[in-house]
């Protein structure tokens, strides 16, 4: 998935993870969207600071 595909997924409410399911994408009450990872609650964004190249491979994203 693309970083347009992974937002529009998650505004129609779709569960997106990252490389498996103990990494979820979020957006957070300020807007950003986040990787969280649910074991931990450690988050990182879901972009670099570019806010276009994804934290991942585009392969590795995917809806749950």
């Amino acid at each position: 998935m693309n970083l347009q595909q992974i937002k529009t997924a998650i505004a129609q409410g779709k569960i997106v993870h990252w490389s498996n399911d103990n990494y979820k994408v979020i957006l957070d009450n300020k807007g950003q969207y986040l990787i969280d990872c649910i074991l931990n609650g450690y988050c990182i964004g879901l972009t670099w600071l570019d806010g276009i190249t994804l934290n991942g491979k585009e392969s590795e994203f995917y809806i749950k």
